[in-house]
């Protein structure tokens, strides 16, 4: 009996897959949108839903499937999405029609998985503007102003670190993770930590852990998404409680001891304390303008705030700096050691800036344009942001994908993927883009780069709101590991890069390995 029941549910499963996925079909055929077939349930993605490759190259593969369409229809296990190509399409969505695609698609509910579903990047509508509104103030030029101490020390733990590893195989993915993790302790949270000693602190192991995303995760994930009700009652969650505790006590812990004590840090617990309370100190850069954000409102809304939601801001702005920011300079350092001349051309300016200033201080940082080169490429190249994913939220006429159709009439809960990575990658857009070039960037040539087309931070009003802190923790490490040391590429140094089949970030399939000699060894 209870066998025929398990297929008996198992058969009405498969049919009802299978009747989704010839329903999107039929969605993308009535409108004329090109699309991969795919197959039931896994959709474009049954290779990287198995970890046989990233996700990136079941992007691709469609992306590239029709070189002449504006967009393209795209599978995503049960959902349909449309892939936008056009530039100036995109345009219209993420900045001229934003009213219009407000959202971000719904990835977990806030009650299935309160940490992602109540952050800024997953809040909707007024909600997200709101918030978006009460942390601006902490990604202003005076802030990071302010933070910049705590980052030169992080990575000066790691110049330090890399005396006793010289002329050594570095994993070069442990070390990075290991700084944006003290980066972010330590800036935004007030935390001292230093894990390249101690290297197995709570801080580390959890941000470890949170992207070491298993086969059994995405398939949880899957599930979670399509029965939110159903995996809520069986308890079924993506990220353990142990992780929403961890950064529920950040929260809560540190906004009572410095309510005890009288302490104020200027960094992103601050500005949380504030918004519990309802309040929000008016925050200016140091040459007296208000503060540069999106947001058109002079009035600023006061609202409290509760821990949950509080503590899900945190998780964000953790979960998006240590990842992101971790990739993109395992791969600016890769690049380095694949690219000895472009390293030395950097080493040449940041040696004669030195002579010039001494060491590096935020008022003279803007002056290294190489170094603002050499990250533009490697954020072009290697961009942590593979879409730019909006939901639409009123109804919108998308222009025909190519000519002699109709235009296409979106609905709200319509989805559409910007694409980053793969226009990134476009030879239409960027020439040899195999190639890792930092002169694309240059003053004589960034008018060359298309509008539209080069986006590793988004566009529009919900581009990546700490785009400042991002940039400012980049610069210092590398600005430091190049002045102190030459990147050399070893035998264990991937050449050319096959990226780690993988959820989320972007890793090198058999790690990232270099070598660190000592500049006065050279």
């Amino acid at each position: 009996m209870i066998i025929e029941i398990v297929v008996l549910i198992l058969t009405a499963l498969i049919v009802y897959f299978i009747y989704i996925h010839k329903s999107i079909h039929k969605y993308f055929d009535d409108r004329g949108i090109k699309y991969l077939p795919g197959v039931p349930f896994f959709g474009n993605n049954l290779r990287s839903s198995f970890l046989k490759s990233h996700v990136l190259e079941d992007l691709e593969a469609v992306y590239n499937a029709f070189p002449e369409e504006r967009y393209v229809g795209y599978i995503e296990g049960t959902s349909k999405i449309l892939i936008i190509k056009d530039p100036e399409i995109m345009k219209k969505i993420t900045v001229k029609d934003f009213q219009h695609f407000t959202d971000h698609k719904t990835l977990f509910s806030e009650e299935t998985e309160p940490l992602f579903g109540g952050s800024l990047f997953f809040m909707k509508g007024e909600r997200w503007h709101n918030m978006r509104t009460v942390l601006s103030p902490a990604f202003t030029s005076s802030k990071m102003r302010l933070m910049m101490p705590f980052m030169s020390e992080i990575s000066s733990n790691i110049v330090e670190y890399l005396k006793g590893h010289t002329n050594e195989d570095v994993d070069v993915q442990d070390l990075m993770r290991r700084y944006t993790n003290d980066v972010i302790a330590s800036a935004a949270f007030g935390l001292p930590v230093n894990s390249v000693k101690d290297r197995d602190n709570e801080f580390f192991t959890i941000g470890k852990n949170l992207f070491m995303f298993t086969f059994f995760q995405k398939i949880f994930s899957i599930f979670v998404a399509l029965f939110p009700n159903f995996t809520k009652k069986l308890g079924i969650t993506v990220y353990p409680n142990k992780v929403i505790n961890f950064f529920k006590g950040i929260v809560v812990n540190t906004m009572q001891l410095r309510e005890k004590n009288k302490i104020y840090r200027p960094d992103m617990i601050q500005l949380l304390m504030e918004a519990s309370k309802g309040t929000l100190k008016d925050d200016s850069d140091a040459n007296g303008s208000k503060p540069e954000t999106n947001e058109t409102s002079k009035q600023k809304p006061i609202k409290e705030w509760s821990v949950e939601e509080l503590s899900s801001q945190v998780f964000i702005f953790f979960a998006a700096g240590y990842e992101s920011s971790a990739s993109t300079l395992v791969m600016c350092v890769h690049e380095l050691a694949l690219n000895p001349d472009v390293q030395e051309k950097l080493y040449q300016e940041i040696k004669e800036f030195k002579e010039k200033h001494g060491e590096i201080t935020f008022e003279h940082i803007h002056n290294l344009k190489y170094l603002d080169c050499v990250l533009s490429e490697t954020s072009r190249k290697w961009s942590t942001v593979l879409v730019l994913d909006r939901t639409c939220t009123l109804p919108y006429e998308l222009p025909p994908p190519r000519e002699g159709l109709k235009p296409v009439q979106l609905k709200p809960g319509d989805i559409v993927y910007n694409m980053v990575k793969c226009v990134h990658m476009d030879p239409i857009y960027h020439p040899n883009p195999e190639k890792f070039e930092p002169e694309r960037f240059s003053e004589e040539n960034k008018h060359k780069i298309k509008p539209f087309t080069y986006m590793p931070f988004g566009l529009g009003p919900r581009n990546c709101i700490g785009i400042r802190f991002a940039q400012l923790e980049l610069k210092i490490l590398i600005f430091d590991l190049v002045s102190n040391y030459k990147i050399v590429k070893c035998s264990k140094t991937m050449d050319p890069v096959v990226l780690k089949p993988h959820a989320f970030n972007l890793q090198p399939r058999d790690g990232s390995i270099v070598q660190f000699v000592p500049r006065h060894n050279v």
